[in-house]
């Protein structure tokens, strides 16, 4: 079985991931990309769907971790009855190949240490050919995938594995190195381990060190910078949600998920903590691929999109594969890349604003994109759509979406006003006050004295936590009041917010999951709005305790099990916890800079 989410360490080289756990089993890696084939596979089986284990023979007395600093280097110690290693992995920048480096350390004594390689191509299905290189050094290779795997370690084929037991004394370092190549070319060059970790440093210290922010909790920040730029894919700008696919929303449960895509929602969040943090560049690139990908015809919008913009993401199920802890089915692909999402629009609008205002440079054919989509959510504004939760239990008017209908045509009247770009503002403002009347009579109940998911309805949404930072109300306001008070009576269970109760609301699912992280945030931007500091800095502090001993969060947390759950590392928690530190040091900076003019509200 495999182990728990949070024993779980991240390794990337901007194109691709790897999970390995605690005890140095490489249990998912997808190569060349975040969404290719898994050749490890474990982590949604057993050792037999692939996985590289590096780790001591025998007994581990105790076993400790840490990343090389401010990197995506792991250093995870074992202490033995007859000795200490440390084992060194990472993944380095990426040149002609990609490649996986494993350097064993002998720190004491003499350790007996085993490795176990297992090659399951096809997402643990398709088992590859192995064979010797005349140089030194293992093959494998099936269809248009090939791994070579030099080490001075002599391995030999043991059940479809390769294997090898060796010792290291006190001060001998034994070099791995794993690369992918395309089996139509010849096997890639060799490696210099030694020299691939001194560059793989300097690379992450020279990123890192162009970060902005050292105010408090900056560790937390960095972490969470370095995690998102691992999600990061290099050549394109996008970034995946998360490196994996149906880590299960709630143990045994099927809201199973592939998060290896690029969501526009997640896009205003992101391009204001890249900028806020000083990472210009990556902000740059991110819109760049965020206009490449939502070019075309409007009506033909998408809410998530591939690596480079790929459009068909296809879901299916990998039935092969038992799950995470048995939770089936195994799902590739995302089928709600198909639905409709009105928030989108809100969400690609004020990217672009706060792009402008943040001082990326205009895009006069990103501005003429963004007059045909507004164009286009005229004409669909009022309809119903699946909402921001992708639910499958049919559409509805959520008021989320109305509100970011709304978003979107109040940072267009924006851009017009302060870039002197061009655009029908007399007709924006029509709409966007029709917008902002028809949502405060259909989405709040002036009874319940809050507003409501969808219209009609008596449930509170988390995402309604968002009013004020998008500016819809100012955090003032008696009905957003209200509605944080509703979220805090209805959905803040265990400590943390769920997105919605699942009991209650309709989304083509069995019931239950865990807290939802982000959301979890949101709730202590609107504590820090709302001037309730005491409570914002109380859950801020529980949520950060939440993260595993690298750092890191996954998208959900389960509080009765005490588990962190869902797909892993989540960008998009990651995000919201250096906004909510923004939030808490520079005076609601994020919150304030979203909606675009403090909170007063624009009718």
């Amino acid at each position: 079985m495999a182990s728990a989410i949070e024993d779980y360490a991240l390794l990337g080289d901007c194109e691709t991931a790897i999970l390995v756990s605690r005890d140095g089993s490489m249990d998912w890696l997808c190569w060349p990309r975040f969404d290719s084939d898994a050749c490890f596979a474990a982590l949604l089986g057993g050792p037999e769907h692939g996985r590289w284990l590096v780790a001591p023979e025998g007994p581990v007395v105790r076993s400790t971790r840490r990343y090389r600093g401010d990197t995506l280097i792991l250093e995870t110690d074992f202490e033995t009855a007859d000795g200490a290693v440390t084992v060194i992995d990472f993944m380095p920048p990426r040149g002609d190949a990609s490649d996986v480096v494993r350097i064993v350390v002998g720190r004491a004594g003499r350790v007996a240490m085993r490795t176990e390689l297992i090659v399951r191509f096809g997402y643990g299905c398709t088992v590859p050919w192995v064979s010797r290189l005349e140089e030194g050094g293992l093959r494998a290779v099936a269809g248009p995938d090939m791994l070579v795997l030099r080490t001075p370690v002599p391995l030999h084929g043991e059940k479809l594995t390769s294997v090898a037991s060796f010792t290291v004394s006190a001060g001998e370092r034994v070099p791995f190195v794993l690369t992918y190549s395309p089996s139509y070319r010849i096997a890639p060059e060799p490696v210099d381990a030694e020299l691939a970790l001194r560059e793989t440093e300097l690379f992450w210290q020279d990123w890192i060190g162009r970060c902005t922010y050292d105010g408090a909790w900056a560790d937390a920040v960095r972490r969470s910078l370095v995690t998102l730029k691992a999600l990061t894919n290099r050549p394109t700008g996008g970034i995946v949600a998360a490196a994996t696919t149906s880590l299960p929303e709630q143990l045994g449960g099927v809201r199973n998920w592939d998060y290896r895509h690029c969501w526009l929602r997640d896009s205003t969040f992101t391009l204001q903590v890249l900028m806020n943090a000083g990472f210009y560049e990556e902000a740059d690139a991110w819109r760049d691929w965020l206009l490449r990908a939502a070019a075309g015809n409007p009506d033909q919008l998408q809410i998530m999109y591939g690596l480079a913009g790929e459009r068909r993401l296809l879901e299916w199920e990998a039935d092969w594969l038992p799950g995470y802890e048995g939770a089936k089915p195994v799902r590739i692909g995302n089928a709600a890349a198909s639905q409709l999402q009105l928030d989108v629009y809100g969400e690609l609008m004020d990217t672009m604003h706060q792009a402008r205002r943040g001082g990326l440079g205009r895009n006069e054919a990103g501005w003429k994109l963004q007059r045909a989509l507004l164009a286009h959510l005229e004409r669909i504004w009022d309809q119903p759509d699946e909402g921001i939760w992708e639910t499958r239990g049919g559409r509805r008017h959520f008021t989320f979406s109305k509100v970011m209908a709304w978003v979107a045509f109040d940072r267009g009247i924006k851009s017009a006003e302060q870039f002197g770009v061009d655009g029908p503002i007399d007709r924006w403002k029509t709409l966007r006050r029709r917008i902002h009347e028809e949502v405060c009579a259909n989405g709040y109940d002036a009874e319940a004295g809050c507003f409501v998911q969808s219209y009609g309805a008596k449930e509170p949404d988390a995402a309604l936590l968002l009013l004020p930072i998008v500016g819809f109300l100012p955090a003032e306001d008696p009905r957003v009041r209200g509605t944080v008070a509703a979220v805090e009576r209805h959905l803040l269970k265990d400590g943390f917010v769920q997105r919605y109760d699942t009991e209650k609301v309709v989304d083509g699912l069995p019931p239950g999951e865990g807290s939802f992280l982000a959301c979890s945030f949101w709730l202590v931007d609107a504590y820090v709005l709302q001037n309730r500091r005491a409570e914002a800095l109380e859950l801020f502090e529980r949520l950060l305790g939440l993260r595993n001993d690298l750092g890191l969060l996954s998208e959900e947390y389960d509080a009765r099990a005490g588990r962190l759950v869902g797909n892993f590392p989540q960008a998009f928690s990651h995000i919201a916890l250096v906004d909510s530190v923004h939030n808490l040091t520079r005076d609601a900076e994020p919150a304030k800079q979203r909606s675009s003019d403090g909170g007063k509200e624009s009718a």
